[in-house]
């Protein structure tokens, strides 16, 4: 296996500007993903999100709504994001009938240094964290876009 980009494509229920929103708003992330989030939602906010009281940074990249969000995470306090230090998730949303087709891939595995085990043992890792959170989208998100 190549471990270089981990990919993921599935179908929501709700409107771009919708699934926008849920995939970027930390008050929505925190719903589906990680337990804490606090970042600005524009390119080059910095911040972090938690998982069970362990805090890694968060930095955006990019945030074109309703079509694209992507931040970099994971890079040592203090350093800027980039590659080499940090994975790129991009979530990209297209229209899909009365709903919204979502790719999300992420990258950086192979650019961290890391010897074959580790990134291996990495992409493992967030490939289950990935399947497990990205299976509470749809629902969350259907959700949200019937309260509007």
């Amino acid at each position: 296996m190549d471990h270089g980009t981990l990919e993921r494509e599935i179908h929501i229920d709700a409107t771009p500007e919708v699934v926008f929103d849920v995939v970027s708003s930390p008050e929505h992330v925190r719903e589906w993903w990680p337990d804490e989030a606090e970042y600005p939602v524009e390119p080059g906010g910095a911040g972090r999100i938690g998982f069970g009281g362990q805090w890694v940074q968060f930095t955006v990249v990019d945030a074109i709504p309703p079509k694209l969000f992507s931040f970099r995470w994971t890079h040592p306090e203090g350093e800027t994001a980039a590659p080499g230090n940090s994975f790129l998730v991009v979530f990209e949303l297209e229209a899909d009938g009365t709903g919204t087709r979502l790719r999300m891939t992420e990258s950086g595995y192979r650019e961290r240094g890391w010897d074959e085990a580790k990134i291996a043992a990495e992409y493992a890792d967030h490939a289950d964290g990935w399947d497990h959170f990205l299976s509470r989208l749809p629902a969350y998100a259907t959700g949200v876009g019937a309260t509007r």
